[in-house]
Formats: structure tokens, C-alpha cells, sequence
């Protein structure tokens, strides 16, 4: 089942609030609720507020367990914006834009809760390098334990 909630008339730019937005999407609740209580943005305050209004709602609406929850959408949109004028040199004057934007969080029990692992495959450029220079030391040993046969036979045809 799917519970929404949405904050209207917030005043910052939908611009601004995307970008926490995007990092909540698909995340458990408790997930979402820790990453967004320990960003410095404005944006994520306004959207835990949002975010606790959905899960309150689908705990008293929809008899919905928290546990099991998790962020199928999380939209910004654009509200209206208010117009301004400030006055500038030689008598003329240039607008201020204040905008406003309406978030929007849909919360499901529908999905599987999936964490982010971390990535496996990833090598990094240092270790390409260590393993050349390990190759080379390698080659290194292959042609010393060559020569020193040689060397071995040299001494016993000396004797």
C-alpha cells in the first residue's frame, strides 16, 4: 500500500531540495531519516519534516508497519514565486526572484528493502601499479634463478 504527504509552499528553491531528494529515493525509512537528519542543507530539514508526516500518516491511516517501509518516491515541484524589485544604479531597478516549492514523498511496503553495497569490482590505479612492479620483480627472479645455475656449473667445471 503507498501513503503520501506533501509540504506546499516551502520557501527554497526546487532546485535545492532535488538534491536531497535524489539520495532518499529507495531508501528504507530509517535509512532515509539518518541521512537526512545529519545533512547541513536547509532542504533536509523541511523533508524529514515531510517524511515524518508520511510515516505518521501510514502509521495512524493506513495501519502500516514502520519497519518495513521505504521511500518509492521522493518529488520536488515548483510553487509559486514571489516577485520582488530591488532598486539599482541610475534610477532603474532589477527583480527578485523568491521561489517556492511543493515536496512530495510517497512511502510503500510494496518494495523489497535493498542496501547499497559497496562496490567490489572497483580497482584502484595504485594497485595496477604495484602489481607491474611485483611483475617485473617477478621476471626479475625467474632470470636470476636462471643465472645462477649457470653459475653453479661454471664453478663445478672449474673443479
Amino acid at each position: 500500500m503507498q501513503v503520501r504527504s506533501t509540504y506546499r509552499y516551502a520557501k527554497i528553491s526546487a532546485f535545492k531540495v532535488r538534491e536531497v531528494t535524489r539520495a532518499i529515493q529507495g531508501l528504507p525509512v530509517s535509512a532515509a531519516l539518518d541521512l537526512v537528519s545529519f545533512s547541513p542543507k536547509k532542504a533536509a530539514h523541511l523533508i524529514a519534516k515531510t517524511l515524518k508526516s508520511a510515516v505518521a500518516n501510514a502509521e495512524n491511516n493506513a495501519n502500516l508497519r514502520v519497519d518495513g517501509l521505504v521511500v518509492k518516491e521522493a518529488t520536488v515541484g515548483e510553487g509559486p514565486t514571489m516577485k520582488r524589485m530591488m532598486a539599482r544604479a541610475r534610477g532603474s531597478g532589477s527583480r527578485i526572484l523568491k521561489r517556492s516549492s511543493h515536496i512530495r514523498i510517497i512511502l510503500t511496503d510494496e518494495i523489497e528493502i535493498k542496501t547499497r553495497d559497496k562496490k567490489k569490482g572497483g580497482k584502484k590505479a595504485g594497485g595496477s601499479k604495484k602489481k607491474q612492479t611485483h611483475a617485473k620483480g617477478a621476471k626479475e627472479t625467474k632470470e636470476s634463478k636462471k643465472a645462477e645455475p649457470e653459475k653453479s656449473e661454471q664453478s663445478e667445471a672449474k673443479e
